[in-house]
């Protein structure tokens, strides 16, 4: 290997100047430190640059050695780094500031908890325009008297089609946020104690919102219960019986009874009896009122009495508690309940505009129309045939167009509905068509416009390559090198050696002396790996078991006949109808083939192959590192 110091390199910018090259490609500052720094993060030995540089080399030369056999052109992969180029993309392919303000007010909301009730005006989602206008006008109304007074539950009652809460009048209890449908939560948590909101549009129709009061949130808690179901039609005898079962268990437990065992033996909650009665994390609006009032208000390690709730008698334990987690430990959670509801799309849609704009995308909405047009009121095979013949340019973006061939071509892999309405079908494909076309323009620009993104896509590929020409180079040789794995053991024996001896051979039980003296004869004349195969064959059937053998390297505790036999152990009792045992081998101080300590000799050989492939590797490097450049690693 060759190293220049203080030459002369170019610079892809100046502040990313080339750091060295090697074998004729250029490593810039900016790759070489995200390399260093991320491999000492994952240390817990941390390298200086002057240990870790010739690491680096050798890193590079192995991901060289790669390209120059061609790995990277292989379709596969291609396919494969494409695929996690994609993957890793879509952190980029969205709005932050959006996403950032998003997932802001979504964590406000998670740490406070809004005591609601609401009304519900239903306008399922197949509502005519009509019927919609009909239920906001109603729900306008209501809204109106509760507003100027009138009591809210008493409207719930009469108004409310939410049969889930209709009959409490509405009432929802203290909720936390990321609970609700997001445009009811958005106002809901906006709004103070008394207040009432106008008609609040989402997919079930229009909601009334009352909020009664807002509280800090309490944290969440973890806990076991002990439950006896009471039937909502129960007697007062029932009940009676069912309170005293309870109250039993519960002197049983001050009394010192442990509360798992008596949670699977008296529990009727199937779902958790077996664990104990222990359930997961819990907040505010996971639980029963009656039950979550005593929850919250528990020590850690108390039992409480028992807690009588709609469903039946429940005797909690409070195992343990914690607060509201921080925002960076709730980010990723946060995210991921972003992306189920309305707010999934607001930040891509901000950026789809946006890359709309940057891309000078139009649509030419005179040739929509004529496209519309050919199809001829329904989009059918024959309107697909005829649209695959046009080259009509119906949007452009970047260098892109977007013709009705393509449209065509769209359409023709999916199902369309019964119904159709032609000009909205075809406005869709364009969009669809668009949004995907304008996201491989961005990502193809990605490299460029974030250094971060560069070095991972970088990271995938070289560690890629770099997989591929080890296991070409390294371990697929090391594996199955018989010749090569024998030679290596017999050159470095004496390095291979056992603090207690080992028999190595067979261990036989057979069902009377002929059959032994029978295996003894074929264990004598036959090949060790094929000893077990004739046996199976000779003796064996079926139905009939004459002769039970087990090959093997054994030391002291590992077979109970053999520790017998050979290490002088104590006498096994024999199997009734394989009575007669014997064993066939030898005793070794010391292993007498790579095969009697295969994995230790395969993992020595493979950094043995390594080392040399690296020195070859080195012989006929050239490599040249800016001197100046490096003393300005951090």
């Amino acid at each position: 290997m060759f190293i220049a110091a203080g030459i002369c390199l170019g610079a892809t910018a100046q502040n990313n100047p080339v750091l060295m090259n090697i074998n004729g490609k250029d490593i810039t500052k900016q790759e070489f430190e995200y390399i260093y720094h991320k491999n000492n993060r994952q240390q817990v030995d941390n390298k200086g640059l002057d240990e870790y540089m010739p690491l680096f080399v050798n890193y590079k030369l192995k991901v060289d050695a790669a390209e120059q056999a061609g790995i990277d052109t292989t379709s596969a992969f291609i396919k494969e780094l494409d695929g996690y180029r994609k993957e890793l993309a879509k952190p980029y392919l969205t709005d932050r500031a959006t996403e950032d303000k998003l997932l802001q007010e979504a964590y406000n909301n998670f740490a406070k908890n809004v005591e609601i009730s609401h009304i519900l005006i239903s306008a399922g989602q197949l509502a005519n325009d009509s019927m919609r206008v009909a239920a906001l006008a109603k729900a306008q109304e209501v809204a109106a008297r509760a507003k100027a007074g009138e009591d809210f539950a008493e409207l719930a009652q009469i108004y409310s089609e939410d049969p889930g809460s209709k009959s409490r009048g509405g009432y929802l209890g203290y909720v936390k946020g990321g609970r609700l449908i997001y445009p009811f939560e958005k106002v809901a948590f906006a709004m103070n104690p008394g207040e009432v909101s106008d008609p609040v549009e989402t997919r079930f129709g229009y909601h009334i919102i009352k909020v009664h009061n807002v509280r800090a949130d309490r944290g969440e808690r973890l806990c076991a219960h002990i439950f006896l179901q009471v039937p909502r039609d129960a007697t007062p005898e029932i009940e009676a019986q069912r309170k005293a079962e309870a109250d039993a268990i519960y002197n049983d437990l001050l009394a010192g009874a442990n509360f798992a065992d008596m949670a699977r033996e008296k529990s009727e909650d199937q779902s958790n009896a077996m664990r104990g009665g222990e359930l997961p994390w819990v907040a505010s609006g996971d639980l029963v009122k009656e039950f979550e009032d005593v929850t919250f208000s528990m020590e850690v390690g108390a039992i409480s009495a028992p807690v009588r709730s709609v469903y039946g008698y429940h005797i909690i334990k409070l195992n343990d508690k914690r607060d509201v987690r921080s925002f960076d430990e709730m980010r990723n959670e946060l995210l991921q309940r972003l992306t189920r509801d309305e707010r999934g799309t607001m930040a891509h849609d901000i950026f789809m505009k946006k890359l709309k704009a940057e891309n000078n995308y139009k649509v030419d909405e005179v040739m929509v129309g004529t496209v519309v047009a050919l199809c001829g009121g329904k989009i059918d095979s024959t309107a697909i045939a005829t649209l695959s013949q046009q080259d009509i340019v119906l949007a452009t973006y970047a260098d892109r167009q977007i013709t009705a061939k393509d449209i065509a071509a769209s359409i023709n892999t999916r199902r369309m509905p019964p119904v159709q309405d032609v000009a909205r079908i075809i406005n869709a494909e364009i969009e669809r068509l668009a949004q995907a076309g304008l996201t491989e323009v961005e990502i193809s620009l990605l490299s460029d416009k974030y250094p971060e993104y560069r070095n991972l896509i970088n990271e995938y590929r070289d560690g890629m390559l770099l997989f591929e020409i080890s296991n070409r180079e390294v371990w697929e040789k090391a594996s199955t090198d018989i010749a090569g794995l024998e030679k290596f053991f017999k050159k470095n024996k004496k390095n291979y050696k056992w603090d207690r001896p080992r028999f190595k051979g067979f261990v036989v039980s057979c069902a009377d002396d002929d059959v032994a003296k029978q295996v003894k004869k074929i264990i004598k004349k036959t090949k060790d790996n094929e000893v077990a195969l004739v046996v199976e064959e000779t003796f064996n059937t079926d139905s009939t078991t004459r002769v039970s053998l087990e090959r093997g390297l054994y030391i002291e505790g590992d077979n109970q006949l053999v520790d017998e036999l050979v290490f002088a152990g104590a006498k096994v009792e024999r199997n009734s109808e394989l009575p007669v045992v014997f064993i066939s081998g030898k005793t070794l101080k010391s292993p007498e083939s790579y095969l009697d300590v295969r994995g230790q000799v395969t993992a020595d050989y493979q950094e043995y192959l390594e080392k040399l492939w690296v020195e070859q590797l080195n012989k006929k490097a050239k490599v040249v590192i800016n001197e100046d450049v490096l003393k300005t690693i951090k």
